[in-house]
């Protein structure tokens, strides 16, 4: 995955997140950045602002976003539990495991998801 789509996928989780913490306004002009793929000169002549308007208002909604992550951990969490989840997968399709150690692994890795929440 390429720098820009990594960048849009962070900002897609954050916002899922946290987006409803912003006002409106934010969420409406970040909205149409992240989302509908507008550009700024777009969601300026939308806004009725300039378009350094828009870039700061995007510019401040990323930090506001990431220091709400840096806080709770959200994304991180789910980020986690999402990849504990996917090797219980494998684990339940490894038809060479044995039981014994199937149940220790399922059980561990149970416990840390139980633990995140």
């Amino acid at each position: 995955m390429g720098v820009r789509m990594e960048k849009i996928v962070e900002q897609g989780l954050l916002y899922d997140f946290y987006g409803e913490l912003l006002t409106e306004h934010q969420k409406k002009i970040y909205e149409d950045a992240v989302y509908n793929d507008l550009s700024l000169s777009e969601i300026a002549e939308m806004q009725g602002i300039s378009r350094q308007g828009v870039h700061d208002l995007i510019k401040r909604c990323d930090r506001t976003l990431e220091d709400y992550e840096r806080k709770l951990h959200l994304v991180k969490r789910f980020n986690d539990i999402k990849d504990k989840v996917r090797q219980i997968n494998e684990l339940a399709e490894d038809e060479s495991a044995g039981q014994a150690y199937l149940r220790e692994m399922i059980k561990r890795l149970t416990g840390e998801i139980l633990e995140a929440l």
